[in-house]
């Protein structure tokens, strides 16, 4: 037997370190939990999410509306105001900015955290010109003012693809689009340089040229800074566009997450199934598409049990009357779910046609 020598021996301990190291997180949610004060008690809306991105990851969180997507965000950065409660963990490299008092969270938002809200038209103050309120957000996460600013909200109008720069600052919101104006927010979100990106639907009011072109410039944007993203979405198609990971979300919980491809091409949990049965497909035969009966139910009103049961053609007793944990359903892909025996069993899904096909 060959023993190793001194220097396989050093060349191996080197490698060690790197082997074990885990991989490093740049935002994580731990038991996030959000209560909302309700006519008969306090009610809970998002129950116990755990999730983590990793630095450039793009993550996707897909849901019918009312499931808790965009609340579990808002909350998590405190934009809900007074009256909703918190619990759990929101650690943005490590640090956990649930404790942090609100002058500290407000340099994190808008700095290190970018967000693109759902309706741009709403979200811009239409009294205040573009330029203003670029110059703003510079001013008070990167300290530059006056003709440097000018010059950054030039540069950042560019990279957006608005032209003519100049004439545009001096306009109001109303005098744009409605893809320039989600143009602007993005301009906006990438003016405290995040580490980050929250978009929330960020092209729901677009037609879907639009919305190809959005989702490229978003792509681009990420290819070049290598900031995180986290994508939150109705639209399965939008985030299989964009999205390395997927997390499914339903009536306030996280009911299966996965790499996008291992999600889309065979999901463990009879919603996600539900999802993409009900999407077309631009190829193969044509086919029938099966809407989910029923609808979420309200956060006061939440069936005992697996909260899915009500609408799934799967659902047992045991569904009934008891709440699945997270479980490992495959290799990187967890699903909450008492019948996955039976899920695994069912054959593989189509994956939903991207936005690209329609630009």
């Amino acid at each position: 037997m060959t023993l190793p020598t001194t220097s396989d021996r050093s060349g191996v301990a080197a490698l060690l370190p790197a082997m074990q190291a885990p991989s490093p997180t740049l935002l994580a949610l731990d038991s996030f939990s959000v209560v909302f004060p309700g006519a008969n008690g306090p009610v809970p809306v998002v129950r116990g999410i755990d999730l983590s991105l990793a630095p450039g990851e793009a993550l996707g969180i897909v849901g019918e509306s009312g499931c808790g997507k965009s609340v579990t965000w808002l909350a998590a950065l405190r934009l809900l105001g007074r009256g909703v409660v918190t619990s759990g963990e929101v650690r943005l490299a490590g640090e956990d900015i649930t404790r942090l008092p609100e002058r500290a969270l407000s340099r994190i938002r808008g700095g290190r955290i970018g967000l693109i809200f759902q309706d741009p038209t709403s979200s811009l103050n239409p009294v205040q010109r573009i330029g203003t309120q670029l110059m703003e957000v510079l001013r008070l996460h990167r300290g530059l003012r006056g003709d440097a600013a000018q010059r950054e909200a030039l540069r950042l109008l560019d990279r957006v693809g608005i032209a003519d720069a100049p004439r545009r600052l001096r306009q109001y919101p109303h005098e744009f689009s409605g893809g320039m104006n989600q143009r602007v927010m993005i301009a906006l979100a990438l003016a405290g340089e995040p580490e980050l990106l929250i978009a929330d639907e960020p092209t729901t009011a677009l037609d879907a040229t639009i919305q190809a072109q959005i989702l490229d410039l978003i792509r681009d944007i990420r290819r070049e800074s290598g900031m995180g993203l986290v994508l939150i979405s109705h639209d399965i198609g939008v985030v299989a566009d964009l999205c390395d990971r997927v997390a499914v979300m339903y009536a306030g919980r996280i009911v299966e997450t996965a790499a996008t491809q291992d999600l889309l091409g065979r999901p463990r949990h009879p919603y996600t199934r539900g999802l993409l049965a009900a999407l077309p497909t631009l190829d193969g035969p044509r086919r029938r598409l099966t809407p989910i009966a029923g609808t979420v139910p309200a956060p006061d009103r939440m069936p005992p049990g697996c909260a899915f049961a009500p609408r799934c053609s799967l659902a047992i007793d045991e569904c009934r009357g008891e709440t699945p944990p997270l479980l490992l359903a495959a290799q990187d892909q967890r699903a909450a779910c008492l019948r996955l025996a039976e899920t695994a069993a069912a054959p593989a899904a189509q994956a939903p046609a991207s936005l690209g096909a329609f630009a």
